[in-house]
């Protein structure tokens, strides 16, 4: 049994803490700030996950063992790096690491160093730079906010002038990075580290597009399934050897090192694997389907990336079933989102075969659960075969009422087909 605090307030800790209570071992699990879904099934406390003093002193007067760290704010933030001053385990990179994620600039850097394939890339500091970079690289554009944008700070685009729009609306807060366009299938996969090794987690793909058939503006994701039966059995070991071991290696090298989750957001190209971007934490909402498949206790795996054990571990196991979630959104995301509205039909979503649900957005009042976001939920659904897996998560889908919410229905119909 371990004493355990994990921060946030979305799906993607709601996934962990489910993953953790289905062991045997009873964690004591406590959730800051979570949310309706989270709290019940565990308590919360009303606490900001980006104060490093205020987290690091609620854990030592609660006699937490083990903190981990959902999003990526703390992160930036260096709330590893106060916990671990303080003596307590902690899931989640420090804040000189997190830069994998919180500046573009610094990963491509980083990735250099290592010798990672990954795309050309020109940061730009102003319009006329950002103009004569998407110029060069020619469309279609890809236009990145060089710093944390909420999954939003990304545009694919065809349209000079939208690419062009997007630089001069992100330039506003910073700098960005114009790269070039690189053409595959997209692999999100996940690599616990330790500092100095990695263990790798089941790959998944992720739908980041607002609408069916990959149209609209990008969110911070609308779907997502695993495994993905038609990656080569060599995938994940060529990942490790060219770019998860380098790049801890290399911010090792520079005495920052990478303790917690490395996101790897990969294109498989003509050319072969590269990098699209990197995060510090597990992504969401791959992390709905990757962590219901897992049969090796995640806590093991978390405590010893904490402290420097993942060496003596073999890889995780997986079951052989699949896993497709599917996210309900309210009206107006990713742009203006209306909240406030009542949710309901959740327990015969819930009831299912094979479902689960996983909250983000979610409040409760006396008269039941309200949306108070632009992500609301997942619907998470388990079966022997993606076929089944879809038609049971859009059973549950139908089972629920949100005025004006909207979500995909095309989740995962590429592998089915």
């Amino acid at each position: 049994m371990v004493r355990i605090l994990v921060l946030g307030s979305g799906a993607r800790e709601h996934a962990i803490i489910l993953s953790l209570l289905s062991e045997r071992a009873g964690h004591e699990i406590t959730s800051a700030p979570g949310n309706a879904g989270i709290a019940a099934d565990v308590p919360v406390v009303a606490l900001d996950p980006t104060n490093a003093s205020v987290v690091a002193q609620y854990a030592l007067d609660n006699d937490v063992e083990l903190v981990v760290i959902g999003p990526e704010a703390p992160l930036v933030a260096g709330v590893s790096d106060a916990l671990r001053n303080r003596g307590i385990a902690v899931f989640g990179p420090g804040k000189a690491a997190a830069q994998l994620e919180g500046s573009k600039t610094f990963a491509k850097r980083v990735m250099e160093e290592a010798g990672v394939p990954t795309g050309r890339a020109t940061r730009a500091g102003n319009l006329e730079e950002a103009v004569e970079a998407i110029d060069e690289y020619g469309s279609p554009y890809v236009i990145k906010a060089d710093g944390l944008a909420a999954g939003k700070g990304v545009l694919v685009t065809e349209d000079r002038e939208a690419a062009i729009a997007h630089a001069r609306y992100w330039l506003g807060y910073g700098s960005v990075l114009v790269e070039e366009f690189l053409d595959g299938q997209e692999v999100s996969l996940f690599l616990l580290s330790d500092g100095h090794d990695v263990l790798p987690l089941s790959p998944a793909q992720d739908y980041k597009r607002a609408y069916d058939g990959d149209a609209g503006p990008n969110t911070g994701g609308m779907g997502a399934y695993s495994p993905l039966p038609w990656l080569p059995d060599t995938f994940v070991d060529e990942v490790i050897d060219t770019i998860g071991l380098p790049v801890v290696r290399q911010l090792e090298k520079e005495q920052t090192p990478f303790i917690g989750l490395l996101y790897c957001g990969l294109i498989a190209t003509a050319d072969g694997v590269k990098v699209i971007e990197f995060n510090a934490r597990f992504g969401d909402p791959e992390t709905q389907v990757v962590l219901p498949r897992l049969e090796t206790p995640l806590s093991e795996l978390l405590l010893a990336a904490s402290t420097g054990g993942l060496g003596r571990l073999p890889w995780p196991r997986f079951s052989n079933d699949v896993a497709v979630t599917v996210v309900l959104a309210s009206e107006g995301y990713p742009d203006e989102v209306v909240t406030g509205r009542p949710l309901t039909g959740l327990e015969d979503a819930a009831a299912v075969e094979g479902v689960h649900l996983a909250h983000a957005a979610t409040g409760r009042t006396e008269e039941g659960y309200r949306a108070t976001g632009g992500r609301v939920l997942n619907v998470v659904a388990r079966a022997a075969d993606f076929a089944a897996a879809r038609e049971r998560a859009y059973e549950a889908l139908g089972r629920i009422r949100l005025e004006g919410g909207h979500y995909r229905r095309d989740i995962a119909e590429r592998v089915v087909r």
